[in-house]
């Protein structure tokens, strides 16, 4: 084994280590780290490039186990980690878009890394740990990488920003934001608020830098000690004049479509690039791959978009530096769901729709931290034929898991609370065409699904892409761009993707192809994503000023009854077979949790209002005096049990069932008969005691019950039970 070497550092008041040499020691490099006790280990490995491919084959596994929290999956037929959870593929993203811009461009060996979470203490998240023994692994490794990076998260509470919060301290932090930086310049940034304010999120960014110092430092200390030196590798070249023939066919053929606008199809390049590899592959030179023919397309319109939009100040669809595409807008596009839009902003189009049901549909997530809840969930699909392609479809890919999280950060903070509106509520973007920043149109999109659906949102939200050119020989000298289109993205150097309210910001996500983006750009960034969001805003509310009042008819109504979950059996009944009665009666779907929440849901309205009036009949305190008709259940030697309520009976004693003596209980009532009765008493065991004996005037008004219980008021007739009575007692006396 390699040499053990182990660096300790204090980061946010927590013992930070990175220890190398002792465990996977077949790897490019390996570091273990820990923080707290969660424990993570990063490993990098690099192989020969297997085929002739035109991208960097890089690969980024970041694997939960569930034995790091102490747990056991909770299905019944699998027990070992199956494919990855939506959370794992999130963060695997956050480490891929950290470290992929430091790899040289001309590096083409295939390079894995996979970081295992080995222990989580469920207060420091693995991510930032992650990102962090990522980069260390690939420092001391020999593979070619311009590092180290740090990885920070920053919280802020009372004004105070908080380094690598817990997660204790993440509940009361109004931010989230986790950076990848070097030692000057930002490289990568996910961040999620509620409504912060530009400036604060720049302080943020400030803070973030200088306390990854620290992590830089120590790195670069392991590296002195036990990093490989680098490979050496050959890039991949092919003859100049080969290369002048290229540019000079692509120069007279294909920059005529920037003539014509025809490069603004997302689908432009890979067409474009699929009829240069037709034409010069087939002339068999030998050195010449479709990695070289897609780097010289590359270079070409790179070097227009710079030379437009750097020097002339104009982009290649004529728009300003500052300037949206047109936007369209639209609600209520479908007939039979709960809410739906169209989002339209030039030729990026997303139908939005959203759909409500009861709480008791919200998603399980079941991770190493353990099991939790979440009641609102945003699904953005991409199909092919959204860029004009044919493509096998299958599940989710990770580009689309991370867009439609972006997108439900966006939306999140302005969802309101269960108690507010007692809905699980989830919106699905589908994108159906495709041409740069799909993930902010689906957060507009999805604001206004929303409000269409009658979600009582606290405020609209819209999104922004900015975009950066760079001078590709003086980053000093530059031009931030809003809303890019596909090209800008494609061969931009940024992009920064701001979503937010009129208030601030509610999500963010910047990823580069820079090795750095200084915090002075990304303030300008900012400044005009605010200002390009508000006018975003203004589209959104003429088209819809505010959430409708009511949902929609076809959506199910939900209503919340509190009870006191010292009462919660009462509701269930035996074996359940008090709440199963009310959804047999009332037709609606109940659910109740330890709270005492009980849940009740129905397409019918009326419905769910019996069941609510039910259950709180059935936890209500009774009290003396109160009447109610009840169902007789049994009959005892010494009175009725009479059924008032589902799952609540009280005695009606044998004293207690007319205003005379009464011999036999089954002379005066019968099992199933319905009859009214009133609370007399509850004793001091919590028992009801009921009478069916009321005064005169209530008696008398009752047409179920006999009249005459008194004799003197009918002294020549008797009821026919009584006439029975009478009977039975003369052939008792004849007997004797």
């Amino acid at each position: 084994m390699s040499k053990k070497v182990r660096k300790e550092f204090d980061l946010g008041g927590k013992s930070f280590i990175l220890e190398t040499g002792e465990l996977a020691g077949q790897a490019n490099g390996s570091v273990l780290a820990q923080y707290g006790e969660t424990v993570v280990l990063a490993t990098a490995v690099s192989q020969p490039l297997a085929s002739n491919i035109d991208y960097f084959p890089l690969s980024v596994d970041y694997e939960e186990k569930l034995y790091a929290g102490g747990k056991i999956s909770t299905s019944r037929f699998i027990k070992r980690e199956n494919r990855p959870t939506e959370e794992a593929v999130l963060t695997s993203r956050l480490i891929d878009r950290s470290i992929r811009p430091l790899f040289p461009k001309d590096y083409l060996a295939e390079v894995q890394v996979i970081i295992t979470v080995l222990s989580v203490d469920q207060q420091n998240d693995p991510d930032i740990v992650s990102l962090v023994a990522t980069s260390a692994a690939l420092a001391i490794s020999d593979i070619p990488w311009n590092g180290p990076l740090a990885g920070i998260r920053v919280g802020k509470q009372n004004g105070i920003f908080i380094l690598n919060p817990t997660e204790e301290e993440k509940k009361l932090s109004n931010l989230d934001l986790v950076i990848a930086s070097n030692e000057k310049e930002v490289v990568m940034v996910e961040a999620e608020g509620s409504e912060i304010i530009e400036d604060a999120i720049v302080e943020g960014l400030k803070f973030a830098v200088e306390q990854g110092k620290i992590v830089i430092d120590k790195i670069n200390e392991l590296v002195k000690e036990v990093g490989k030196p680098k490979q050496d590798y050959e890039p991949i070249k092919t003859d100049p004049k080969t290369q002048e023939k290229i540019k000079d066919y692509i120069g007279k053929n294909v920059m005529k479509d920037f003539k014509t606008g025809a490069f603004q199809d997302e689908s432009w390049f890979t067409d474009t690039l699929k009829k240069l590899e037709e034409e010069f592959i087939k002339e068999e030179i030998n050195d010449l791959s479709p990695k070289i023919i897609a780097d010289l397309l590359d270079e070409e319109v790179a070097q227009y978009l710079r030379s437009q939009i750097l020097v002339e100040k104009i982009r290649p669809d004529g728009r300003s530096p500052d300037e949206i595409r047109q936007i369209s807008t639209k609600v209520e596009v479908l007939p039979r769901t709960h809410g739906s839009a169209i989002f339209q902003r030039g030729d990026t189009q997303v139908l939005s729709i959203a759909t409500l049901a009861s709480p008791a549909l919200e998603q399980l997530i079941e991770g190493m931290e353990g099991e939790e809840t979440k009641r609102y969930m945003h699904h953005y699909n991409f199909p092919p034929f959204s860029v004009g392609e044919v493509r096998r479809r299958g599940a989710p890919a990770r580009r689309e898991i991370g867009h439609g999280a972006l997108a439900e950060k966006a939306i999140s903070p302005i969802i309101p609370s269960g108690d507010e509106f007692p809905y699980t509520i989830r919106v699905v973007s589908e994108v159906l065409s495709s041409a740069g920043s799909t993930s902010m149109a689906s957060a507009c999109g999805s604001t206004l699904a929303l409000m269409d659906a009658g979600v009582p949102i606290k405020e609209p939200v819209a999104g922004i892409s900015i975009g950066l050119i760079t001078d590709k020989k003086d980053k000093s000298k530059y031009v931030t761009i809003v809303d890019i289109a596909y090209q800008e993205d494609a061969q931009g150097d940024m992009d920064f993707k701001v979503a937010g309210t009129k208030n601030g910001v509610t999500a963010i996500q910047m990823d580069t192809k820079l090795d750095g983006v200084s915090i002075n750009i990304l303030e300008e960034a900012l400044t005009k994503a605010k200002k390009a969001r508000l006018s975003i805003l203004d589209k959104i509310l003429h088209t819809i000023p505010k959430s409708r009042t009511s949902v929609s008819k076809h959506a199910p109504t939900v209503i919340l009854v509190k009870i006191d979950p010292a009462k919660i059996g009462e509701v269930i009944g035996s074996g359940g077979r008090t709440i199963n009665k009310i959804i047999a009666e009332t037709g609606t779907a109940i659910d109740i949790n330890d709270e005492g929440t009980v849940t009740i849901s129905s397409k019918d309205a009326q419905a769910c209002q019996k069941a609510a009036k039910t259950i709180e009949a059935i936890v209500k305190e009774f009290q003396p005096g109160e009447v109610y008709e009840g169902e007789v259940k049994r009959i005892l030697p010494f009175g009725a049990m009479v059924e008032i309520l589902p799952g609540k009976e009280g005695l009606v004693h044998i004293s207690q069932l007319a205003p005379f003596r009464v011999e036999s209980v089954g002379d005066v009532v019968k099992i199933g008969q319905k009859v009214k009765v009133r609370v007399a008493e509850i004793d001091d065991q919590g028992r009801v005691n009921l009478s069916m004996v009321f005064g005169n005037k209530d008696h008398e008004s009752q047409n179920h019950q006999p009249s005459g219980f008194r004799r003197r008021s009918f002294p020549h007739t008797k009821p026919p039970y009584m006439k029975k009575y009478d009977r039975n007692r003369n052939q008792r006396s004849r007997n004797r």
